[in-house]
């Protein structure tokens, strides 16, 4: 185990039956410790959450140009349109 990662902390954690279940099956299947098993798996997870594997998604704006018979230099004609008289 790296130097880096050698702390000997104690804490208190309370597992979901399923994932305490997982984790126990995996130190099974490894020979290795529950502990071990534990570290490696939040080290893992907390390295995924920390670099994400895909791009962000990006919105591509493109023009949709003004409806017929709309100007938007008029700002009362485009509220009545949008809200209809009983915004007055």
């Amino acid at each position: 185990m790296p130097k880096l990662y050698h702390h000997d902390v104690r804490t208190t954690l309370t597992l979901d039956d399923d994932i305490a279940q997982k984790l126990a099956d995996e130190a099974r299947r490894t020979h290795r410790s529950f502990k071990a098993v534990v570290n490696e798996t939040l080290r893992l997870g907390l390295l995924h959450q920390r670099s994400p594997s895909r791009q962000p998604f990006r919105v591509r704006a493109r023009r949709l140009g003004l409806r017929e018979g709309i100007d938007p230099s008029d700002i009362e004609g485009l509220l009545d349109r949008l809200d209809g008289a009983a915004r007055r």
